[in-house]
């Protein structure tokens, strides 16, 4: 798990190198060999949100967004760049690639878990009294 933990944090981190160079192509091609390695990771799904909202595929993008949530609801970066990219008001768009793109401050403010019946967490949005 650790080496899985590890891989996938570099993989992150070398889509972000690739994506800043606008190296788009070895970018996806990278992020298919991960999504084909670790079906069931947030990760790659995030990191191809990333690649398609570059490529101005915005509908795509926020699939694979949801899609790594719902592999992982407790994934801070789909959650944030799915919030980023929902909001048309939003004009300073920061990609989160890894949980360390995520400011935990807002993060703390702004949700709170709430547990089910059957004892599941879940991440729930604060209302806002701002």
């Amino acid at each position: 798990m650790l080496n899985e933990n590890t891989e996938l944090f570099t993989v992150c981190n070398t889509v972000r190198k690739l994506i800043d160079q606008e190296r788009f192509r070895e970018s996806e091609e990278l992020i298919r060999q991960t999504m084909a390695k670790y079906p069931h990771a947030p990760e790659p799904h995030n990191l191809m949100g990333i690649q398609l909202e570059n490529n101005g595929d915005h509908l795509a993008a926020m699939k694979h967004f949801r899609a790594a949530w719902a592999l992982d609801p407790s994934y801070l970066p789909a959650r944030y760049n799915l919030e980023q990219y929902a909001d048309m008001f939003c004009r300073n768009r920061k990609d989160a690639y890894t949980e360390n793109d995520c400011p935990q401050e807002q993060d703390k403010e702004l949700y709170k878990t709430e547990y089910d019946t059957k004892g599941v967490g879940h991440i729930i949005k604060r209302k806002s009294d701002r």
